[in-house]
């Protein structure tokens, strides 16, 4: 126990350490300074613009912003309709796997074009190499979307008035070639070096320690996974995700994998910092964030420790925690800290499964998803953040009586209603969501395959992974049905595309306003007495929203095993 706590400790640690230099070279980007990879980059990204004759120093503002990100985004979506709906008769395929039906491949197109890779399949048996391959592109595009849009909100953020917020494809191109494309790189490297498959053939045979001849599905899959973490996309090559011994092969490659899914997320708050030359306010940020990280993080780990009371009581030795659903080669204290990371950064990729962890765990799972602040996925954690200091502002505000500013400009009544509908869309797609399954149980019947409390939960960590483009899932529920495809992916496509719009609105409403200078009563927005206020909001919407549900689910399913 000691030797996992230290290797997530040192993981954590170096991943921050990492993170600062790499924040540094991500405000380069988005800046257009020079950096060192501009000699291998810089040409790639002329020839691509050349080709495709898009003009990358042609300015948009915020609304030309959105209409070219949502255009461009819905092009992916019926690319990968068609793509996963013709796979069985499309090249790439050696292992014959059958094309998707309708409403699995809408929900499999939107998920991965989301960032959120909300799997209702298995990849051995349910995809080609070719469908893989378009998922793998969109695992790109969708991470560069959220960081091109975190770009649009910090070039708006600067200090001064301006409608002319940069270009998204310019934006979007560096992300994918800058930034995502060496990071998977370097991950897909050293998972090949430990033994993670990067083929085109189809499945191999191998003769087991019993002498039977196994059929071991294999693929492209080094280059899949780096980018699956990396973009903090989390869709699994296989079925089992992470927890699948080609994927995640040995605890090396466990620890890069957590390492790789931390990286761009917290970066991207030190390049905020950078790029505004505001150090102290990605401090605070980043302050606030880990603070709520470590809140859920460390009863989880504590949680799993303890094991299961219930086989305690029946003299069954625990004292390797609650190891259920568990990989043996990476342990529970390493499990519980990547079930936390992976919810908390909305990555959703899982090294065991969730369903079978401690009610107590559950609900700490499913909190991380529910306050979707805390770090987030690749720019989009941002956006989110953004949305809860635009709230805490205007709340300070009133209670100093004073018009309430963020970086020179006042925030009036229009930005305050696109910053609640925003807050609120979460817990409203949640909570009507799984209100909908409940009531309507003749479309859900025979998909939960647990009773009572822990059913419910099913339901609701469904639709909480859904609305917090996370992916992940309480895998007792069988999800591949008409309701769960297409109610689902309702959900997916309102939780990613208004979050976005909404901070991009009030970044650029902002941004066209007059900016104020700082005077002796200007609220500061980077010390820990603001960040203490930040935090109060989140900690207060989310409870408000979500502790009535989760008194049904997880807390009720904590008490019948623990009174």
């Amino acid at each position: 126990m000691n030797t996992e706590l230290s290797g997530i400790i040192f993981v954590f640690v170096a991943t921050v350490a990492l993170s600062i230099p790499l924040g540094k070279y991500i405000a380069k980007v988005y800046g257009e300074e020079k950096t060192i990879l501009d000699p291998v980059f810089g040409p790639l990204e002329n020839l691509f613009f050349k080709l495709s004759g898009i003009k990358p120093n042609v300015e948009m503002n915020w609304k030309q912003h959105l209409v070219a990100l949502l255009t461009i985004n819905m092009v992916w979506f019926f690319l990968g309709m068609f793509v996963l709906m013709n796979q069985g008769w499309l090249p790439l395929n050696p292992d014959g796997n059958p094309s998707q039906s309708a409403e699995l491949a809408f929900n499999t197109s939107i998920s991965f074009v989301v960032n959120c890779n909300l799997q209702h399949y298995s990849g051995e048996t349910g995809m080609s190499y070719l469908g893989q391959l378009f998922l793998m592109f969109l695992q790109f595009v969708s991470a560069g979307t959220g960081m091109a849009a975190a770009a649009i909100v910090m070039i708006a953020l600067k200090e001064r008035t301006t409608d002319k917020l940069g270009n998204f494809y310019n934006l979007l191109v560096r992300s994918c070639i800058r930034i995502l494309l060496p990071l998977s790189v370097i991950v897909a490297i050293l998972l090949v070096a430990n033994g993670t498959p990067m083929t085109f053939d189809g499945k191999d045979s191998i003769i087991s320690m019993q002498g039977d001849t196994v059929q071991v599905s294999t693929g492209p899959v080094a280059a899949f996974v780096g980018i699956k973490h990396i973009g903090t996309n989390g869709g699994g090559f296989f079925g089992t995700n992470s927890a699948h011994p080609l994927e995640n092969p040995n605890y090396f490659t466990n620890m890069t994998e957590m390492c790789a899914q931390l990286i761009i997320p917290l970066s991207m708050i030190f390049a905020l910092g950078f790029f505004l030359k505001k150090r102290r306010l990605a401090w605070m940020i980043f302050g606030v964030m880990t603070l709520g990280f470590m809140l859920l993080t460390i009863p989880t780990i504590i949680t799993e420790l303890k094991g299961n009371p219930k086989l305690a009581q029946m003299g069954i030795d625990v004292s390797s925690g609650a190891m259920e659903g568990k990989e043996v080669r990476f342990g529970t204290t390493a499990s519980a800290f990547w079930s936390i990371a992976t919810t908390v950064i909305s990555t959703g990729s899982v090294n065991s499964m969730h369903d079978s962890f401690m009610p107590a765990s559950g609900l700490t799972q499913m909190l991380s998803m529910m306050t979707n602040a805390f770090y987030g996925g690749v720019g989009v954690g941002i956006l989110n953040f953004y949305i809860f200091i635009i709230l805490a502002v205007f709340i300070s505000g009133l209670m100093v009586g004073r018009t309430p500013e963020f970086m020179g400009k006042k925030i009036e009544a229009r930005e305050m209603k696109i910053a609640m509908i925003v807050a609120l869309l979460h817990p409203l797609l949640i909570l009507a969501g799984t209100a909908l399954a409940v009531a309507m149980p003749q479309f859900t019947a025979g998909t939960l395959n647990n009773p009572g409390f822990h059913g419910f939960s099913e339901m609701l960590y469904e639709y909480t992974s859904s609305s917090a483009n996370n992916g992940s899932g309480f895998e007792g529920l069988s999800d591949n049905t008409p309701w769960w495809n297409i109610s689902c992916g309702i959900v997916l496509i309102l939780s990613r595309f208004l979050p976005i719009i909404g901070p991009v609105a009030i970044a650029g409403i902002l941004a066209s306003k007059k900016h104020i200078p700082e005077s002796a009563g200007t609220l500061k927005t980077d010390t820990g007495t603001f960040g203490i206020m930040v935090f109060a909001v989140i900690v207060i919407i989310t409870a408000l929203s979500f502790f009535p549900a989760l008194t049904l689910g997880p807390i009720a399913e904590y008490f019948s095993i623990n009174h």
